[in-house]
Parts: structure tokens; sequence; C-alpha cells
């Protein structure tokens, strides 16, 4: 009976960072067990200040899909710019890509989200930028390689949308499960160039508009934990065009690392974070694209490669290596095959 009444004596655990409310969760990264009122919102200010994300009185586009990372990073940054007076001015922008049944209805909440956060929306669609829909061009060439046109093409449109909008900076909801995801497919692909960048938290400085991921350490669940504490108003339909995409077998391969062993996606990212390119290795310079006057180490954009194929009834042309005499028309298959294997991107990894 003593132990009985000693144990019910114990005092309730309290969160680890205020010590003063219950804990509603444990962290998986940390295992560290916080309240509601302490978790998420703080370590995404400390990332922003830290990394010096912002200055005060800059202009900022936020990449808004309705899914569930760019609503919470709506939501997150609208609150600590209040909170913090970071001095921002904060815009939403969304690309309809153009798919019946899925980007359709995810703008509708991201409609909702203009009103409920009180920031001015664009929306820039695939059909005004380029003539195509995601529909028309996957009624061209199937669902396999149409993610990569997709991811081409929404990468510029996005861009675009911040020089309409005339930002400072484009931030994006990439997790941390997104940026692991990523570094393990440019060691799939050999992508040294991407690999090279792609743990950074802030990258294209040397550009027009810089992008910033405020979430880059944030786990893909407690985002959506997150949502969900917050009862936040988001789109949760996965697009109908992804199942055969090649990230997905990575998503895959991660999400059962982090089962086992649940740091393993800080730890893949921290391995990406400490890759040194070997200094023999010849990286690709950046230029501008001769049509479009976007951003490209080849005459023409990645963009503008396979548009092109798309209207001249060759939507396979753009898709694999870059082609560096395939703008041309390709007249000269053997000048073509030199220019490829010139233009292709390779090197190694000094660990």
């Amino acid at each position: 009976m003593e132990k009985g009444e000693a144990k019910s004596k114990k005092p309730p655990r309290l969160c680890c960072i205020c010590n003063e409310r219950r804990p509603v969760l444990k962290r998986a990264k940390t295992l560290q067990q916080i309240c509601r009122e302490c978790f998420y919102e703080e370590e995404i200010h400390q990332a922003i200040v830290k990394n010096r994300l912002f200055k005060s009185g800059e202009r900022v586009a936020i990449g808004a899909s309705g899914g569930k990372d760019s609503t919470v990073l709506a939501y997150v940054l609208s609150e600590l710019n209040r909170r913090h007076s970071y001095g921002l001015d904060l815009f939403l922008l969304s690309i309809d890509e153009g798919i019946t049944g899925y980007r359709d209805d995810s703008l509708e909440t991201v409609k909702r989200n203009e009103l409920q956060y009180g920031l001015p929306l664009q929306i820039l669609s695939y059909k005004d930028l380029y003539g195509w829909t995601m529909d028309d061009i996957v009624k061209m060439i199937g669902l396999k390689n149409n993610c990569t046109f997709c991811g081409v093409f929404r990468r510029q449109a996005l861009d675009r949308g911040a020089a309409l909008l005339k930002v400072d900076k484009l931030v994006t909801g990439h997790n941390a499960d997104d940026i692991a995801e990523t570094v393990l497919l440019n060691i799939l692909r050999g992508d040294i160039a991407r690999l090279s960048r792609c743990t950074s938290i802030t990258t294209g400085e040397d550009g027009p508009i810089p992008r910033c991921k405020p979430f880059k350490y944030t786990y893909e669940k407690e985002i959506v934990m997150y949502a969900y504490f917050k009862k936040l108003d988001y789109f949760s339909t996965e697009c109908i065009y992804s199942p055969n995409a090649y990230r997905g077998f990575a998503r895959e391969f991660i999400k059962d690392l982090e089962r086992l062993r649940p740091r393993a996606i800080l730890d893949i990212i921290k391995s990406g974070e400490d890759f040194r390119i070997a200094t023999t290795t010849k990286m690709p310079e950046q230029g501008t694209c001769e049509r479009c006057g976007y951003i490209s180490s080849q005459k023409w954009c990645k963009a503008c490669v396979l548009l092109d194929g798309l209207n001249r009834g060759l939507p396979k042309m753009g898709i694999g290596r870059a082609r560096g005499g395939g703008v041309n028309g390709g007249d000269h298959k053997k000048e073509t095959t030199v220019k490829t294997l010139e233009s292709k991107q390779c090197g190694s990894l000094d660990f």
C-alpha cells in the first residue's frame, strides 16, 4: 500500500521546454515531450533567425498549393511575422497545372486560405504560360515521365510568378522528408550539381529571386500534427498523375528507414550537407536561355526544350539527358551527340 500511495503522489510529467504544461506528444527526432503551445512555432522562428532568412521590409511570396505543407507555412509565417515583427509583406503564389479533379479542388482551399489569413493571392496557370495543361501533356505522353514536365514547368512558373509580384524572396514548404528524398535521388541519379545545393536552406542567392525552406529540419508527421492541433484547412489528396513518380520509390525507402530509426531523416540531410565536390569536377556554368531568358546552363532552358518537343509532336525529345544540340532541329546527329556528352553532368564526391 505504501508503494502504491507513493506512486499516486508522483507529480505529472511537464513539457520539457516550458516546464509548465502537460505534454501532448513526443518528438521522434529528439524524444522531447512537449505541450501543444510549445510545439513547432518556436523551432521555425529559430530557424528563420539563425539562418537570417528575411530582412525587414522584404516582400515574400509563399508557394501555396493548398496541401498541408504550404498551408502550415502560410499560417506559421503570418503568425510569426505578426508576433515577432519581421516586417514582411506576405503573398500567396499558386500554380494551376491544369489537373482536373486535383488542382482545381486544391486551389479552392488556397482561395479560402487567402481569406482566412488575409494574404493576397496570385494564381498562374500552365495554360497561360505555356499553352498546355498537364491533362493535355498526359494525353500526349502518358503517365510515364509526366512528372518531369510538371516539375520543370512548375519551378519556372513559380519564378515567373515571384517576378510578377516583385518579391524579394520565395518560400516553399519543403520539409525534412522532402530534402532527405532529394539527397537520395541526386545520389541515385549521379546529379552532382544539384546534390551540392539541395540541402541549402536558401538557394538561388546568385539569381534574381532566392528561395528559402524554413521547414528544412521539420518532419512531415509534425507538420500534419500541427495542422491537426490548429485545425487548419488544407487539401490532402495526392496528385492523380504521380503514382509512378521516381521520387515515390525514394519516399517509401525513407519512410522505411524512419520506422527503424527516426533520426535517419536528419542524418541523411547532415550527410548531404557534409558532401564536398571534388575540385576537379567540372560544374555547369549558369547562363540564360536564348529563347526565354530564364536561367540555364544550356543554350535553351529545360522548360523550352520540353515545350519545343510538345509543340513539335515529339514530347520525349527533352526527356533524359540534356540535349545541347537538339534545339537546332537535330540535322547533324554526330555534332548533337558530342554536345550532349559535353553537357552531361558528371563528377565525384569527396567524403
